[in-house]
């Protein structure tokens, strides 16, 4: 059977979950899955702490306990094209669990004629993000329910069809997780050359961040940088970095302003071996400007650091930085880090300045590391364009 668009409430039966309040949060009893627990592709519970009494969720929410094998999505507060993140299907182990505001759950009405797994590839798919653009309300961020997914089509073949699309996309997704947690102990491996190295706090007193910086601060204001200030590449004076560029650590896919523009928000130029930190949405994220990088000026997402460089190279403190940010965010688990990143606050905190030749020999280390490293995100991506390919064969 060649694929045909079948209705997604036929196949499905689907549920969001209820709007509990505030006041009805427990410290203990039956556990609430909340957006926030749907994480690459997974559902992880430790990240919250909310719970409902056993009187309620057994009682008047009993008809939102999840069930083993259940498909769980975000329906609201992320973007479409992070929305594959959202979702993850529910284990033995997580149960009792209630579904609470903003999710919505999904169960085959017929597992031999439809099998869940290949909807929730379906549900990763182009054709299916395309429809959400079309049906979602918000401007920026998801917000749709039931209502939504009822006008909904999906991509239908027959179950051992299904079955075959599965064990290929599951073959090709395995291999792109071992990827990645090869590359994880990369990052994990020069963490821990970075402690082994400066990790004594007598030899290495902490000083405070203002005594080593040139500038830092926020990008312009949004109003300062509007879409409509944003010109053609024959007109352009200077490429805009933004919040994309910290986040992939890459140069390029550029926006551009014109001269009067430029001129304009000069005190934001970004000049090579400037650090760019993206401080909405994705927080943290950090990334050296190369020394082959265009005349830029920031985005209103990013902040910029431009160091002493007689007291500090980039690349080392970036690695500084980095660090800090990414202890603080695992810390704070929600906290107010994560609302943003405030220059004024940086400033204060203090950090170790090691001699400049000592930065270097960390350095020198961390390329020889960061070239293995490489080497596995080159293969990943390979896979990622396999995996690609054959999600558009599929669904496109």
């Amino acid at each position: 059977m060649s694929k045909v668009e079948k209705a997604i409430s036929d196949y499905l039966f689907f549920q969001e979950g209820p709007g509990i309040r505030n006041y009805q949060y427990t410290t203990e009893g039956i556990k609430l899955l909340n957006v926030s627990n749907l994480t690459n592709g997974n559902i992880d519970l430790s990240n919250s702490n909310r719970y409902i009494s056993f009187k309620d969720g057994n009682g008047k929410y009993k008809h939102f306990l999840c069930d083993e094998g259940d498909l769980v999505i975000a329906s609201s507060g992320i973007k479409v094209d992070y929305f594959d993140k959202k979702m993850g299907f529910i284990k033995k182990e997580m149960l009792p669990l209630c579904m609470n505001t903003s999710t919505i759950r999904f169960k085959s009405l017929d597992s031999s004629v439809l099998n869940l797994k290949y909807f929730m590839y379906y549900l990763k798919s182009n054709h299916f993000k395309n429809q959400l653009r079309h049906n979602i309300t918000g401007s920026a961020q998801l917000n749709f329910g039931p209502s939504h997914l009822k006008k909904m089509n999906f991509i239908y073949y027959d179950i051992k069809r299904q079955k075959e699309i599965v064990k290929k996309l599951e073959c090709i997704n395995n291999l792109i997780e071992i990827k990645k947690k090869q590359i994880t102990k990369f990052e994990e491996l020069i963490k821990s050359q970075f402690v082994e190295m400066f990790g004594n706090e007598k030899k290495y007193p902490k000083e405070e961040l203002k005594d080593n910086i040139v500038e830092m601060f926020i990008g312009p204001f949004g109003s300062a940088l509007k879409n409509e200030f944003f010109v053609s590449e024959k007109n352009k004076s200077c490429v805009v970095y933004e919040q994309k560029h910290a986040i992939n650590k890459y140069i390029g896919d550029f926006r551009y302003v014109d001269k009067q523009k430029h001129n304009e928000l000069k005190r934001f130029e970004i000049l090579p071996d400037d650090i760019i930190v993206s401080c909405r949405g994705t927080i943290g994220e950090t990334y050296v400007i190369p020394k082959n990088a265009p005349l830029g000026i920031m985005h209103p997402s990013i902040m910029k650091i431009r160091l002493n460089n007689n007291k500090y190279n980039a690349t080392f403190f970036n690695e500084i930085i980095k660090q800090y940010l990414s202890d603080s965010l695992s810390q704070t688990n929600g906290g107010t880090i994560k609302m943003g990143i405030k220059a004024s606050d940086l400033k204060k905190i203090k950090f170790i300045r090691p001699e400049l030749k000592e930065q270097l020999k960390f350095i020198d280390i961390k390329n020889k590391i960061d070239k293995q490293k490489f080497d596995f995100e080159k293969s990943m991506k390979k896979l990622e364009e396999i995996q690609s390919a054959l999600m558009q064969e599929y669904f496109g």
